[in-house]
């Protein structure tokens, strides 16, 4: 069954599916535009909390001027903390790079074999990271990894979009927007990106 059909037998989505159409939820970003690994990927990731997009990727692509191309754990460490800075990074945002980079670098985390790894167990490893919380991960595992089945319940968009959607009196708690989207199992990452569209706008 396609994605949007399953989504569709909640009367709720099959209504926002004939207002905004189905979303391609690994269409945000133009093909290759995180980079050939998933390091390079998490590296935008990180940069991207609490920022927009365009910014985000200004401050990326400094990155990858400076480091001579995608970056890398090696090219993240060899430029430190005051070349990142350079870039634009704010004080926290660059620690949290020079973890990602010690880490992979080391050993302890393995970003480029992930695909052997559930969703839950991605996310604890990736939150294992200075920085990086289960949003940044969901996110991660959405655009990234290409996994099909992530709600990022604690999205300010996502639950403002079941508030509005769903006509209810206030903004729902993460609990009650995970139970709600039980049902759209194995498809919830399609939710995530219908939810994104009505709230937000194409």
């Amino acid at each position: 069954m396609r994605p949007y059909d399953h989504l569709a037998g909640d009367p709720v989505l099959a209504r926002l599916i004939g207002e905004v159409g189905e979303p391609d939820p690994y269409a945000w970003f133009s093909p290759g535009r995180f980079g050939p690994t998933n390091f390079s990927g998490m590296v935008l990731h990180v940069v991207s909390q609490q920022i927009s997009t365009a910014v985000a990727f200004t401050f990326f692509d400094r990155i990858k001027a400076a480091a001579g191309g995608f970056p890398t754990p090696e090219s993240i460490l060899a430029m430190g903390a005051e070349r990142l800075r350079a870039c634009g990074l704010s004080g926290a945002k660059t620690a949290y790079l020079l973890d990602l980079a010690h880490r992979q670098a080391d050993g302890l985390l393995d970003l480029e074999n992930l695909a052997g790894l559930g969703d839950d167990e991605v996310v604890k490893t990736l939150t294992e990271v200075k920085g990086v919380g289960v949003w940044t991960a969901q996110s991660f595992l959405i655009a990234q990894l290409h996994r099909p089945d992530v709600l990022p319940a604690g999205d300010q968009g996502i639950r403002r979009a079941v508030e509005r959607a769903w006509q209810l009196e206030g903004l729902p708690s993460i609990a009650e927007v995970r139970a709600r989207g039980l049902p759209w199992a194995p498809y919830r990452t399609y939710a995530a990106a219908l939810l994104w569209r009505f709230f937000y706008g194409a």
